[in-house]
């Protein structure tokens, strides 16, 4: 029998991780969950310490319990107050110290408002804070729609309180509340530093009228609309946008203004056309003025396709860098030729994604738009020389997969790879079915034959 290890002799044997530098443990527990960060600092007192030293700090509400929305923005402002004050250097044999990032999620509650943004300030005046994150909400049990529009203006009034603490803001997420016609204008020319905004199931308090973004001095980089609320967005000057997320939004056409947006690349829209809404054309919707445009995501979310085909002559000045296109949530029964006329009108696209959808998270909206095929061929004399990958998710009709293949092949020459996957993973349910999945799988490798026997065309056809 093999003898049992020696018990740790407590005052002869070293603690080997503890006998390691600071950069070393805090190499290590930065890689924890903040709650266990913090936990390390009771190991010992050689750790007590490196909990105050992190360089990457994520404050999180949802990590602090209390039987009162009051009560947990106590706990989380008191953890603030302790975390981010300031440990006298010789504590510490780090080279460097700083907090380089700082991540606080936390709720609209006035009472602590003052509090967080001194002790923000505070931190912000020794000047070694790279990336300021907030993600600021209302109170869970509090939304309620009489009380949003007073939590939107009690973060109006915490945002001009602490200037400094919003100069130096480099991404804003803010959810649940109401603004005022130029508070988020006023708001993006107060953050200097402000690169990504995010608006989550925010809403003007006139829903009726348009939201307006006129901000010619800024620096944001990124907008993102989830489900806001307003008659239109209206992009007037925001000369360093490069993208613009506008997700789940009863529309008005069109979409979106895009005035002065000279450097936009990427544009993702998704929404649910009304029954009464026209199909959008995308030439009246997409800047003509920036043809820096490359890459394009559309979710029709398993409803009508809401996008009208159009000619090349209306599209090519706005698509002529386009390079990745992804159209996501075509319902199953929809043809597919139509999406062509977007590879007729691009011809510097290299990447080509389809995906249905077809989970039970999916709901359609009463008043929503019935669904129709879209009717559009391509022209017969179109070739394109460019497109490189075709990635088809989830269709397992066979004849129209085949016959969609074909088209495509018939008029992108240059084709290296078509790519046929299972469906796309749902991000609200994971609802994939075991069964679905494998009569998927058994379609897509007929499909391939199918094809394969048929074709001299060198274009690979993987089964992923």
């Amino acid at each position: 029998m093999e003898s049992l290890p020696r018990k740790l002799n407590i005052d002869r044997d070293e603690d080997r991780i503890s006998a390691l530098p600071d950069e070393l443990l805090l190499e290590i527990i930065e890689r924890l969950d903040l709650p266990e960060a913090v936990r390390t600092g009771a190991v010992s007192a050689r750790w007590h310490h490196l909990p105050y030293r992190l360089s990457r700090l994520h404050l999180d509400v949802g990590h602090f319990q209390g039987a009162t929305p009051s009560e947990v923005m106590d706990a989380f402002t008191s953890a603030a107050q302790t975390l981010l004050s300031v440990v006298p250097l010789d504590e510490c044999d780090c080279e460097s110290d700083a907090l380089k990032t700082l991540i606080l999620t936390f709720y609209v509650s006035s009472p602590h408002l003052s509090s967080i943004g001194r002790t923000i300030e505070d931190l912000l005046s020794y000047g070694d804070t790279e990336c300021l994150e907030f993600c600021i909400f209302p109170p869970p049990s509090l939304l309620l729609a009489p009380l949003l529009a007073e939590f939107g203006k009690q973060f109006m009034s915490f945002s001009r309180a602490y200037p400094v603490a919003f100069q130096c803001l480099t991404r804003l997420t803010l959810k649940n509340l109401v603004f005022g016609h130029s508070d988020v204008t006023d708001l993006i020319s107060a953050c200097n530093e402000l690169k990504h905004l995010t608006l989550s199931s925010c809403r003007l308090v006139d829903e009726q009228s348009a939201f307006k973004i006129d901000t010619p001095c800024s620096g944001l980089e990124k907008l993102d609309f989830i489900r806001f609320r307003c008659e239109r967005i209206e992009l007037i000057s925001v000369p360093k946008l490069t993208t613009v997320v506008c997700r789940s939004w009863r529309y008005e056409n069109p979409l979106v203004h895009f005035g002065d947006v000279p450097k936009l690349r990427r544009v993702n829209l998704g929404y649910y056309a009304n029954a009464w809404h026209a199909p959008l054309m995308l030439s009246d919707c997409l800047p003509r003025s920036s043809g820096n445009l490359s890459k394009l995501k559309l979710n029709f979310f398993c409803q009508t396709i809401w996008v009208q085909p159009e000619q090349p002559k209306h599209l090519t000045a706005i698509f002529r860098n386009l390079a990745n296109v992804y159209l996501s949530g075509i319902f199953p029964e929809c043809d597919l030729s139509w999406t062509l006329f977007i590879l007729q009108a691009a011809p510097a696209l290299q990447n080509f994604k389809l995906s249905r959808t077809k989970h039970a998270c999916v709901k359609k909206p009463d008043d929503a738009a019935k669904k129709t095929n879209v009717v559009w061929e391509p022209s017969k004399d179109l070739k394109h020389l460019n497109l490189k990958l075709l990635m088809m998710f989830g269709f397992e009709e066979e004849v129209k997969v085949t016959n969609y293949i074909r088209l495509v092949l018939e008029h992108a020459v240059g084709l290296k790879r078509i790519e046929l996957h299972g469906e796309d993973p749902c991000k609200e349910c994971n609802a994939i079915d075991p069964v679905r999945s494998q009569v998927d799988e058994a379609s897509m490798h007929r499909i391939k034959e199918q094809l394969v026997l048929e074709s001299s065309s060198a274009t690979k056809i993987i089964i992923c």
